[in-house]
C-alpha cells in the first residue's frame, strides 16, 4: 500500500523545503539494509511530521525513472505509480487523440493526461481522490503541461463535447491485477453504459476478456520492448472502420509496427525450416498469429501453438536459428546438449507440460557455448528445437 499522503504532505513537498528535502534523501541509499539510516535522514531533513512523505517521494521517484520522463519532479502515491502508464505506451495511445478537445474521467496522477495535453486542442482531467489530484496539479506544472483538473466521479459525466479517457484501477488490496473488467474500479460496463455514445478510449489490463467487449469496439493490445503493458478499447469514431483486433509493437527509436485482424491470414502449416519465430506477445494476445504469419511470409510449426517458422524472419526481432530438432526425450536432449557443446542453456515452451527451471537444472548442461531449446507440440507429438539465438 505504502505511504498514505495527505494534501498538507503534497503541499510541503511542492514548497521549497519540502524540495530541498527530498533532494538531500534522494542522495540515501534507499535500500532495505539503510532504511533505519534512511529514516533518521528523513527526520533531520523534514522534520518528524513529513519525514514519511519525504522518504516515500525519495523512493517512488527512483522506481519512477524508467517509467515516467521528468519522475525525479513528479509526486505520486505507491498505487498510483504502480498503475500509471509507462511515457512511450501513453504518448502512444494519445496521438491518436491529437486535435480534439479530452476529459481525462480518472486522471490520477497525470500520467496519461500529460501526455494528452500535448497534442490535445485542450483538455481536463477528474478524479475522486483529492491528493492524487494535487498530485497532478504539481506534475502538469512542473512539466509545463497545461490542463483544467477539477473533483469528479468518472460515472457522473462533467463535460460535454469532449472525447473520454478513462484508467479503471486494475489491482485488488493485495496487488492482484483484477482480470474480469466487471471487477474494475468503475466498472467498465458501468464506464461504456454512462458515456454510451462518445468516442471514448478505456485503458484495460493486457488480460482483458474480449468476450465482454462491445462488437463495436477496437481492442488494441500494445507491447513495449517485448513485453505486453496495455488493452486499450477504442469506442465511436476513435475504432478504426472494421477493425477489432490490433496489436502495436513499440520498441525505443522505432516507429511502432502495428498489425489489425483486417490484414490477410493465410498461412500454411509447414516442418520446422532454417528459422523458428516466436511472435511479440501482443501479436499473440490479440489472436493475430496467423496475419503476423501471413505478412512475413512464415508457416506455423502447428495450427494451435504460436510458434512459426520459416527460411527468412522479420527483420529487427530476435529469432531462432535452427541448429538440430528431433522428438522430446530428456535423454536424447540431454545428448544433444553434450554433442553441441551446450552450457548456457535458454528453454522455452508452449502446448507442453514442462517446467523449463525444473528441467534446466536436471539437464545439467557443463558446455561452453550457449543455446535455446524450444519445446513445443506439433500435432500430439512434443519436440524439442536446438536453435541460437539471433538478432536479425
Amino acid at each position: 500500500m505504502g505511504y498514505a499522503f495527505d494534501l498538507d504532505d503534497v503541499a510541503f513537498l511542492r514548497s521549497p523545503a519540502g524540495a530541498e528535502a527530498v533532494a538531500v534523501v534522494a542522495q540515501r541509499p534507499l535500500t532495505a539494509d539503510s532504511r533505519l539510516a534512511d529514516v533518521a535522514a528523513a527526520r533531520a531533513a523534514a522534520g518528524a511530521r513529513f519525514a514519511g512523505a519525504v522518504l516515500e517521494t525519495a523512493v517512488l521517484r527512483g522506481r519512477a525513472e524508467s517509467k515516467l520522463d521528468g519522475a525525479g519532479q513528479w509526486l505520486f502515491t505507491a498505487d498510483s505509480l504502480q498503475q500509471a502508464t509507462t511515457a512511450a505506451v501513453a504518448r502512444h495511445r494519445a496521438r491518436r487523440l491529437t486535435g480534439r478537445a479530452v476529459h481525462d474521467v480518472t486522471c490520477s496522477i497525470g500520467a496519461d493526461l500529460r501526455e494528452v495535453a500535448l497534442v490535445a486542442e485542450r483538455c481536463i482531467g477528474s478524479d475522486l481522490d483529492e491528493v492524487r489530484l494535487a498530485m497532478a496539479r504539481h506534475n502538469l506544472t512542473a512539466d509545463g503541461s497545461s490542463a483544467g483538473l477539477v473533483r469528479a466521479d468518472a460515472l457522473r459525466p462533467t463535460s460535454t463535447g469532449t472525447t473520454i479517457v478513462a484508467d479503471p484501477a486494475r489491482r485488488d488490496g493485495t496487488g492482484r491485477r483484477r482480470w474480469n473488467p466487471a471487477d474494475l474500479v468503475p466498472p467498465l460496463d458501468a464506464l461504456l453504459d454512462v458515456h454510451a455514445g462518445r468516442d471514448m478510449v478505456v485503458k484495460c489490463a493486457p488480460g482483458l476478456d474480449f468476450d465482454a467487449i462491445p462488437d463495436h469496439a477496437e481492442v488494441e493490445i500494445v507491447s513495449l520492448a517485448g513485453q505486453v503493458r496495455e488493452a486499450a478499447v477504442w469506442l465511436g469514431d476513435l475504432a478504426e472502420h472494421g477493425v477489432r483486433r490490433r496489436a502495436t509493437v513499440l520498441r525505443a527509436g522505432g516507429a511502432p509496427d502495428e498489425l489489425t485482424d483486417q490484414a490477410p491470414d493465410e498461412c500454411p502449416v509447414l516442418d520446422v525450416g532454417q528459422w523458428i519465430v516466436d511472435p511479440d506477445g501482443a501479436v499473440v494476445r490479440a489472436g493475430l498469429v496467423r496475419h503476423y504469419a501471413a505478412r512475413h511470409g512464415l508457416g506455423q510449426l502447428d495450427p494451435r501453438i504460436a510458434y512459426l517458422t520459416g527460411d527468412a524472419p522479420p527483420p529487427g526481432i530476435r529469432a531462432f536459428r535452427v541448429i538440430d530438432h528431433g522428438k522430446y526425450a530428456e535423454k536424447t536432449l540431454r545428448a544433444l546438449l553434450r554433442d553441441h557443446d551446450v552450457g548456457r542453456l535458454e528453454i522455452m515452451t508452449r502446448g507442453v507440460d514442462v517446467d523449463p527451471d525444473a528441467l534446466r537444472r536436471r539437464l545439467k548442461p557443463r558446455g561452453s557455448t550457449e543455446a535455446t531449446v524450444i519445446i513445443t507440440r506439433v500435432g500430439s507429438t512434443p519436440r524439442a528445437y536446438l536453435c541460437r539465438a539471433e538478432r536479425t
